[in-house]
């Protein structure tokens, strides 16, 4: 068996797409190449455009292929004589099951049924699947075997809830909270003296134009009406036309001299001259931000709480994990929070998370912002350093992160919601409470409520936060014991072989022997 592989993201631009959507695909389809590996041969194709060609050579030498499609369901191509089949992470309770923009593709439905089955990620996902496709369709549920590529993490790993010291490096750059003199108080404007508010008063007048008397007017109107016939026979391209001169004149020397009851009239008759002047865009300034091209470094020490996601994904609730630490912990100057950002842009989110970390000034622990891209050996002092993970997602295809950190030892925070609810409960983690609540498609541009999520509680994530500085601080055996069962519990979820059983039996085919490759990359799916 020949299995033909694409994802939009490769190892080339990798390092250049973190937080598009299509991101965590890449860490997947490089996860089960060793799977795959074991049962056949494996093909990596640059585009979808290769899968054909590639099929129609193996099948004139005699042999099978198939094409797996590492993309949403939206996007895997339909028109492919190679068998095809899409892996899917989906994070929702339903699939999309109708179409619009008159674009079939996004019913969901149609498209496995013409692929015939389906390969996903979580149970969550499937029974979203076999809701709308039927009990008896094809779905392999398969997480990603990642179990072996932690194995000399675990064998270093010294099982302490407390860091004594350890330095975190990273390509780009690290904002630390008890370096950058945050204060909710910079966040409003400095009220102006007495003295300024004058001096502001006087420039404010001295501004003002001079009052429109008939005179002005006259010298106004003459003004625009020069200009107007000046350029009579030169053509102007918008948005500068000639009728601008006389747009000019209307504005500011007559239209006040007109009655209110015309100006409708006219700027329906006339709308290249009595139209309303065009709102000026204020463009905002640019922001400061540092250089991102040089490796920096940061000690921390603790109980070091770590999370792992992107910004600009809705999902992550992000705000509320910050929050709820620092509420929590507040008073707790040897607690850190270590943000791990996969976002390529830097000044979109960067505002909205300085703002929220003044707002919660003043507080004694510690957050650290670390922007950029880490490659394995700067990943696995991350995993080392951590005492928790914590995730405060409202939904998750598989959460590549947390099991990773799982597999390392390393009790987590988590609700045990859709994806999650696969490995997460109270022996691995301090599980925090969730509802369902409505939401939309990611990818419907109709935003039309059609699917549900789950709404973290902040009450409980709070709580957990605390119960988990408490354990660290004086349940050291407890905390043990969670971060053996948290390595028993992902031998069991994602070691190489189960997942390998289960590949086969889905494709009719026998293992051949064969080491698992590691696999040390990382994403927020």
């Amino acid at each position: 068996m020949n299995f033909i592989l694409h994802s939009d993201v490769n190892d080339r631009s990798i390092s250049q797409s973190l937080g598009r959507p299509e991101y965590s695909y890449y860490f997947v389809l490089k996860a089960y190449r060793p799977i795959l590996e074991s049962l056949g041969q494996v093909h990596i194709v640059s585009s979808s455009a290769e899968v054909d060609p590639l099929f129609r050579q193996l099948r004139a030498a005699g042999q099978d292929s198939v094409f797996l499609s590492f993309t949403p369901a939206h996007k895997t191509p339909t028109e492919l004589e190679c068998p095809t089949i899409c892996v899917v992470a989906w994070e929702f309770d339903s699939i999309p099951d109708e179409q619009w923009d008159n674009d079939p593709r996004h019913d969901w439905t149609q498209m496995f049924a013409r692929q015939g089955r389906v390969i996903t990620l979580s149970s969550h996902t499937a029974r979203a699947i076999r809701r709308a496709m039927g009990e008896d369709f094809p779905v392999l549920v398969l997480p990603t075997p990642l179990w072996e590529n932690f194995a000399a993490i675990r064998e270093q790993h010294v099982c302490r809830p407390i860091n004594p010291g350890a330095v975190l490096s990273i390509k780009g750059c690290i904002f630390d909270t008890r370096t950058l003199g945050l204060s909710a108080d910079a966040l409003l404007p400095t009220p102006l003296t007495a003295e300024q508010e004058a001096i502001l008063a006087a420039e404010l007048e001295a501004a003002r134009p001079p009052p429109l008397t008939f005179k002005r007017r006259l010298i106004i109107a003459r003004h625009y009406l020069r200009l107007w016939l000046l350029n009579a026979g030169r053509d102007y391209a918008p948005p500068l036309p000639r009728s601008k001169f006389l747009h000019n004149w209307y504005w500011e020397g007559v239209r006040d001299r007109v009655p209110d009851v015309l100006h409708g009239w006219l700027e329906k008759r006339l709308p290249a001259i009595c139209g309303p002047q065009p709102v000026p865009v204020i463009e905002p300034e640019p922001l400061n931000l540092p250089d991102t091209s040089s490796v920096v470094d940061i000690a921390v020490d603790g109980v070091i709480y770590v999370s792992v996601f992107n910004p600009k994904d809705g999902r992550k609730n992000w705000h509320q994990l910050i929050t709820a630490f620092c509420w929590a912990l507040r008073e707790r100057a040897d607690a850190t929070l270590v943000l791990k950002i996969t976002q390529n842009d830097l000044a979109s989110y960067y505002s909205e998370m300085m703002t929220l970390l003044a707002q919660l000034s003043p507080f004694a622990c510690r957050v650290v912002v670390m922007h950029g891209y880490l490659d394995d050996a700067q990943y696995t002092r991350l995993y080392a350093a951590a005492s928790f993970y914590v995730n405060a997602s409202r939904c998750e295809g598989l959460c590549l992160p947390l099991m990773e950190f799982l597999s390392s030892g390393k009790p987590v925070i988590a609700p045990d919601h859709t994806a999650m609810e696969d490995y997460i409960d109270e022996s691995v983690a301090l599980v925090v409470k969730s509802s369902e609540e409505l939401t939309i498609w990611p990818q419907d541009s109709r935003i039309i409520y059609r699917t549900l999520r789950h709404r973290p509680d902040w009450g409980s994530l709070k709580s957990a936060y605390e119960s988990s500085y408490r354990m660290a601080k004086t349940q050291p055996e407890d905390y043990q014991r969670m971060s053996a069962a948290a390595i028993a519990r992902m031998h069991d979820y994602c070691a190489f072989a189960p997942v390998q059983k289960r590949m086969a039996d889905f494709f009719g085919l026998v293992p051949r022997t064969l080491d698992a490759a590691p696999v040390t990359d990382n994403a927020s799916c």
